[in-house]
């Protein structure tokens, strides 16, 4: 269970803070149950969920050095194969890594996508809304959960992530 404070990845929201833990009644023989009232970090709503809830995806959210390892391995990290794929294999493929909940895959579907990006601008080609679309989800999850991991802005994650692989590479 989650403590009021802590960080957690919630679903595909991404970020959340737990504001409170309350319990509710449910019906009207009285039954209660535990709720985790969540505050996304990048969004102005408020989530109320189970907190034994099996339906959307919970986990605390990386550590600082898990963090800074994973930003160190990004060279490393093998870009998804897109060639040959049709576009509900795309979809299929891009939705599994955003479920997968797991920033390396993440890193692997930027990589893959900003590939392709480059290569459709290189052959003059237009570049396709789908992949456009699944490239901001995942840059958005990755770079929320680092910035909040390096206790960084969201918007300073891609210098930060250009630098330190500069850095490595010297």
């Amino acid at each position: 269970m989650f403590a009021v404070g802590d960080l957690i990845i919630y679903g595909t929201t991404g970020v959340c803070r737990v504001e409170e833990i309350a319990q509710r009644d449910l019906s009207e023989k009285g039954e209660k149950k535990l709720f985790y009232i969540l505050q996304p970090v990048y969004q102005n709503c408020t989530i109320s969920t189970p907190v034994d809830s099996g339906k959307v995806f919970m986990r605390p959210i990386i550590s600082k050095q898990e963090a800074e390892s994973l930003v160190a391995q990004i060279p490393q990290v093998q870009s998804l194969q897109l060639d040959g794929l049709s576009t509900r294999e795309l979809t299929d493929l891009y939705e599994q890594a955003i479920q997968a909940h797991d920033c390396t895959r993440l890193v692997a579907l930027v990589r893959a996508i900003h590939e392709k990006r480059e290569s459709m601008l290189q052959q003059k080609r237009k570049f396709g809304a789908l992949d456009e679309r699944f490239f901001r989800r995942a840059e958005e999850l990755l770079h929320g959960e680092l910035a909040a991991a390096l206790e960084m802005k969201k918007e300073e994650i891609p210098g930060y992530i250009a630098e330190r692989i500069r850095a490595t590479e010297n």
